[in-house]
C-alpha cells in the first residue's frame, strides 16, 4: 500500500509535465528544447543530491561496469520516454496525451516475459499476471471513456500525431525502467540511478538542443522557467518517488503491475490543472464515468496488492 501511495504522489508531480508542455505549445515554444531543458535541469539538481550522499565514486564504478548497458536503457527509458511526449504534445491538448500514455499500464504488464528471475539456482522466465492484465484494462476502459467526448474535437491528424508518439513512450517508460533496475540490481539507490540515466541520455539531449538552436533559435525565457518547473517537479520529484516504489516491489511482477497502474491518476490531475490553469472545459458526463472506473481499477490494484502481501507474510 505504500508503495502505491508513492506512486500516486508521483502521478500528481508527473501531471506537472503534461499541462505545461502543454501551455508551453499554445505559446509557441518547440518540443525540441522542452525535452532538452528538463534534463539540462535535473543534472545539477541531482548531482548536488548524489554528491552530498556521497553516493558519486559507487556510481561511477558502476557505469563504469556496464557503460553500454547504461547508455541503452537510459536511451530507452529516458529519451524515447520523454520526447516522443514533448513531440505529441504540440498536436494535442494534455487530456489526449496524458490519457493516451495510460497505455503504460498494459505496457508494463505485459513486459514480463522479457525479464527472467532466479528460483533455486534455475533461470525463470517471468510471466504475465493475469489478475494485474485485467484490472489495468479496467483502468483502460475508463481512460478510453474520458477520450470519447474529447476526441470529436480533434482532426485526424492531431489525433495520429498526438497518440502514436506516446503509444512509442508507453512502452518505453517502463521497459527502460525495469532493465535499469535489471542492471543496478539493488547496488544503487534511486538517486544514484535517476542520475545515472540522466548523465547516460545526456549525448542526445545535447544534440538535441543544438538542433533546435539552429532550427529556432533560443527558447524565450517563459519556456525555460517552465522546463525548470517541470524539471523539478516531473523530472527530480516524481521520477525520484515513481522510481523508489517501484525498486521496492522489483522482484513481483504483480505488485509492480499495481505501482505503474498509479500512473492513471496523472489524467485526474492533468484534467483539474488544464481546466483551473488553461481554461479547459470541465470533463462531460460519459468522461467523468471514465473518472469513476479509474478510481475503482486503482482500488482493485490497492486490494489485490494487500492480498497478494499478506500471502507472502503467511509463506514466509
Amino acid at each position: 500500500m505504500k508503495e502505491i501511495a508513492l506512486g500516486i504522489l508521483a502521478s500528481l508531480f508527473f501531471a506537472v509535465t503534461f499541462i505545461l508542455n502543454h501551455a508551453m505549445e499554445m505559446q509557441g515554444g518547440s518540443w525540441l528544447w522542452s525535452s532538452s531543458l528538463r534534463y539540462f535541469f535535473m543534472l545539477p539538481i541531482l548531482l548536488v543530491i548524489v554528491f552530498y550522499r556521497k553516493g558519486m565514486p559507487q556510481l561511477t564504478t558502476e557505469m563504469k561496469k556496464q557503460s553500454s548497458a547504461w547508455f541503452l536503457w537510459s536511451f530507452v527509458g529516458f529519451v524515447l520516454f520523454y520526447a516522443p511526449l514533448t513531440f505529441a504534445a504540440a498536436f494535442g491538448p494534455g487530456w489526449l496525451v496524458s490519457g493516451t500514455w495510460q497505455l503504460t499500464i498494459v505496457a508494463g504488464v505485459l513486459l514480463a516475459p522479457l525479464f527472467v528471475s532466479y528460483m533455486a539456482g534455475k533461470k525463470v522466465r517471468q510471466q504475465i499476471p493475469l489478475i494485474s492484465l485485467l484490472i489495468s484494462c479496467v483502468i483502460l476502459a475508463g481512460i478510453l471513456l474520458i477520450q470519447i467526448p474529447q476526441a470529436q474535437s480533434v482532426s485526424l491528424k492531431n489525433l495520429v500525431l498526438g497518440i502514436l508518439p506516446v503509444v512509442i513512450a508507453a512502452f518505453a517508460y517502463p521497459l527502460g525502467n525495469r532493465k535499469m533496475m535489471e542492471v543496478c540490481d539493488g547496488r544503487l539507490d534511486t538517486f544514484q540511478r535517476v542520475l545515472g540515466m540522466t548523465i547516460a541520455s545526456m549525448p542526445a539531449w545535447i544534440i538535441m538542443a543544438i538542433y533546435a538552436f539552429i532550427t529556432v533559435g533560443l527558447p524565450s525565457m517563459n519556456q525555460v522557467l517552465q522546463s525548470l518547473l517541470v524539471g523539478i517537479s516531473s523530472g527530480v520529484v516524481a521520477t525520484t518517488l515513481f522510481f523508489i516504489a517501484t525498486d521496492r516491489v522489483r522482484d513481483h511482477q504483480g505488485k509492480l503491475a499495481a505501482v505503474e497502474a498509479t500512473q492513471s491518476t496523472e489524467i485526474l490531475f492533468v484534467i483539474i490543472g488544464e481546466v483551473l490553469w488553461l481554461g479547459i472545459a470541465f470533463p462531460e458526463p460519459i468522461a467523468l464515468l471514465g473518472l469513476g472506473i479509474i478510481i475503482i481499477g486503482m482500488l482493485l490494484h490497492s486490494y489485490y496488492t494487500m492480498v497478494l502481501g499478506k500471502k507472502a507474510l503467511k509463506t514466509s
